[in-house]
């Protein structure tokens, strides 16, 4: 018989990572997956960026505005109870149109946010302050 391991989390017992000054996230990572919980304050602006990970956003609480593709052409605001699915390598941006709380589920993990390379989110915080709801 095949004995498994498991891992159990409680997100409250979790540290938040500051990112920046508009952006924390607590993560939890597994041999294929990471699963986050990013939490952005209204305004922050996640710079355009991709990756070669599948990404899923669902909104917990609050509102993005995210911005698909190079020239930005397509948007999309996904609110709480809605889930945005990126594929791999495709530009996007987003915009915190309120306080929000997702989870970001990422395969395989984001190995730039495991060893804090991302600084495409630790630079200086940029802020959208006039966003729409």
């Amino acid at each position: 018989m095949e004995e498994t391991k498991t891992t159990h989390y409680n997100w409250e017992a979790m540290p938040r990572e500051r990112v920046n000054d508009l952006l924390e996230r607590r993560l939890i990572t597994s041999q294929h997956l990471m699963l986050a919980h990013v939490y952005l304050k209204k305004g922050c602006v996640v710079p355009q960026h991709s990756h070669d990970n599948e990404q899923l956003t669902y909104v917990l609480e609050g509102a993005l505005h995210f911005y698909i593709g190079a020239d930005e052409a397509h948007e999309v605001i996904v609110r709480s109870g809605e889930v945005l699915v990126i594929p791999p390598n495709v530009l996007h941006k987003a915009i915190a149109l309120e306080d929000t709380l997702d989870v970001d589920i990422f395969s395989p993990p984001r190995q730039d946010w495991l060893n804090k390379t991302d600084d495409y989110l630790r630079q200086k915080v940029t802020t959208q302050p006039d966003c729409e709801s």
